[in-house]
């Protein structure tokens, strides 16, 4: 075994280890906070970041080859819907009537129907 293939497995062990915690810390997170916007930062962050971590693990495990591009693909596809997929859920919760913990937070969200939103979402002041 040679000094490179060592340190490429070393490294990629330390990565996939490092996701798993990040993925294990999320999932903790879903049961110990109290309220759903912060059980749902906590897994969107988490699991994103983990899930990245352990693609570049395995990445590096499978050299340079077709199953690194597909890996990669895998890797920006999280990247891209995880945190749209959990801003998503946030603002919908929010215009739900959904209130995060804590009486010093204060969200004030107009409410406004579809026939208002004529100007495709941006407001002009008069």
């Amino acid at each position: 075994m040679t000094d490179n293939v060592l340190w490429i497995d070393i490294l990629s062990g330390i990565l996939v280890l490092s996701g798993s915690f990040f993925c294990f810390s999320g999932a903790v997170g879903l049961h110990r906070f109290p309220d759903f916007f912060t059980r749902m930062h906590a897994a969107s962050v988490t699991d994103t970041l983990g899930a990245g971590l352990v693609l570049s693990g395995l990445m590096l495990q499978a050299g340079f080859s077709l199953v690194t591009l597909k890996l990669l693909f895998i890797l920006l596809f999280l990247l891209i819907t995880g945190p749209a997929s959990s801003h998503a859920m946030a603002k919908a919760a929010l215009h739900s009537g959904r209130k995060p913990l804590g009486e010093h937070i204060r969200i004030d969200i107009p409410a406004m129907s579809r026939e208002d939103d004529s100007s495709g979402g941006v407001k002009s002041k008069p």
